[in-house]
């Protein structure tokens, strides 16, 4: 039921974007620029509320309780883990925006503070590393720990509406039920096809700038299909084998290229706007996370901060589902102080080298970076790489990394529907990969050529209002899991102290 309904809304949507393309972005537009008015402040007090729940779980009692049974241990390493991860998680989307994102800030900041400026190059910086840090590896984290904590611990299937069991109980198995598992599938289809766009845009812009390859839709279509063959042949092979793989070389390139820039670029400026730029962000953590302009009516933060809060929500179905996957056998302590704090440093660093880089040649070097991210985001990048040493040979190897975060974005998606379409099977076969694989695929070519991706990637966000009442039910029922949990462990800890006793008395000698 649940797979047939999904399919069912997906094709009706696939087909008014490609007949009626202006009117489905008319529309998703008309909806999402209403839930931004009405419900930004929603957005935001729930995304600052999963942050805040996710470090009370870390530190609480709950913290020492495994993802799996008491005596299971984790089933990859820890380097593998964070890979497959952050690859799954925003990977693709780190290199796209790397420097184009602090660079738009620059230019057009938010309200009271001058573009062009010194303040604004601040906090261009601030914001960037408030719209990949902790917040959204929140939502991530909140998701994907109810989903392994259910799945490993109770034995529930890898499904979200598994999660309300404590509070919904057979319900789960019915209409209720099956209405958050389609709309995980709907938001993790349309929600992938429209970053296959992403990717193949920027991948263009890396061959636009290397071979001078024209950037157009025709050569887009070209790039998905290659792609397309790439990620299901790595989905198809497991996750032991390519998506572990590709996410273990994925980290080490983007290391290697991290650290390349970080050497031979301003590597003074990159650390003291490293520094000063955590510094902020954690002083202005708080405002940031409650910042509204009701008397103002400024646009700047429904355009940036609630835009991305709605993505990462529309996003939680998959990337959750797909860290839960790997999670199994870690702490809740462990889980989420690696989920929340390891790849938010790790963004926090690559914006510094990166958007660092991009802000010292327009600041200080006369580049027209800022200029040209306004008119192509994706020349950015290169065209920042271009004025380091060995710049041709650099912008090759971001190319071949964005094809890569390409690769494994898409077969972690591809296994994430499969999971999802067949009752949460943590292995689902070959067969269902590539239906979904070659689906997601069609979807974005479909929508590239009638001019409907955009209108529906709008779509796909406008789901955030209800998939976070959702996430807020996943966070209500693990407690009441847990509190029972807890109250198990404590019988259990009171029980093995008096037999330790009654021992002792036994053989006081010892």
């Amino acid at each position: 039921m649940v797979l047939g309904l999904s399919l069912v809304i997906i094709v009706l949507f696939v087909l008014l974007g490609a007949f009626a393309p202006n009117q489905l972005a008319d529309t998703a537009s008309l909806i999402f620029a209403f839930s931004i008015r009405n419900f930004g402040w929603f957005f935001l007090l729930s995304t600052f509320g999963f942050l805040v729940f996710s470090f009370f779980l870390a530190f609480s009692k709950y913290g020492r309780i495994k993802l799996g049974e008491d005596d299971d241990e984790p089933e990859y390493s820890t380097l593998s883990w964070f890979a497959m991860l952050f690859s799954a998680g925003m990977g693709i989307g780190l290199v796209f925006w790397g420097v184009a994102e602090p660079l738009s800030h620059y230019l057009v900041p938010p309200e009271g503070v001058p573009g062009s400026s010194i303040d604004s190059a601040r906090i261009a910086m601030r914001y960037s590393f408030f719209h990949w840090g902790l917040h959204p590896w929140a939502v991530y984290s909140t998701v994907s720990l109810a989903l392994a904590y259910f799945q490993f611990r109770k034995g529930k299937k890898g499904l979200i509406s598994a999660v309300f069991s404590p509070i919904l109980g057979d319900l789960t198995e019915g209409v209720i039920g099956k209405i958050i598992d389609t709309l995980a599938i709907i938001a993790t289809a349309f929600g992938v096809a429209t970053s296959l766009r992403l990717g193949a845009m920027q991948i263009n812009g890396g061959l636009n700038h290397l071979l001078g390859i024209s950037v157009g839709p025709t050569v887009q279509v070209i790039i998905i299909a290659v792609v397309t063959v790439l990620f299901l042949l790595s989905a198809t092979t497991g996750l032991d084998k390519g998506i572990r793989i590709l996410s273990n070389t994925n980290l080490m390139v983007a290391v290697l290229l991290m650290l390349f820039v970080l050497v031979v670029g301003p590597t003074s400026f990159i650390l003291d706007t490293l520094t000063v730029t955590v510094g902020s962000y954690l002083q202005n953590l708080v405002y940031m996370s409650l910042r509204l302009t009701p008397f103002t009516q400024n646009t700047w933060v429904g355009t940036w901060t609630l835009f991305y809060w709605a993505w990462w929500i529309a996003w939680a179905p998959f990337v959750g589902t797909f860290i839960a996957r790997v999670s199994k056998g870690r702490t809740i302590k462990e889980f989420v102080l690696g989920v929340l704090l390891v790849p938010s440093l790790f963004g926090f660093v690559w914006f510094s080298v990166f958007g660092g880089t991009g802000l010292h040649l327009e600041l200080f070097e006369h580049v027209p970076v800022a200029a040209a991210a306004k008119q192509d985001v994706t020349s950015a990048l290169f065209l920042t790489l271009d004025q380091l040493p060995l710049g041709v040979w650099v912008a090759a190897i971001a190319t071949l990394l964005i094809t890569i975060f390409f690769v494994t974005s898409a077969d972690s998606a591809t296994f994430v529907l499969g999971m999802l379409s067949t009752q949460g099977n943590p292995n689902p076969s070959n067969k269902v990969k590539i239906i979904w694989g070659i689906l997601q695929s069609a979807i974005a070519v479909v929508l590239l050529l009638s001019g409907g991706l955009s209108g529906l990637q709008t779509a796909s966000i406008v789901t955030a209002v209800p998939f976070a009442l959702i996430i807020i039910g996943m966070c209500v029922s693990l407690l009441v899991s847990l509190r029972e949990d807890a109250r198990a462990l404590k019988a259990k800890d009171v029980k093995r102290m008096k037999k330790l006793d009654a021992l002792l008395r036994e053989y006081p000698e010892t």
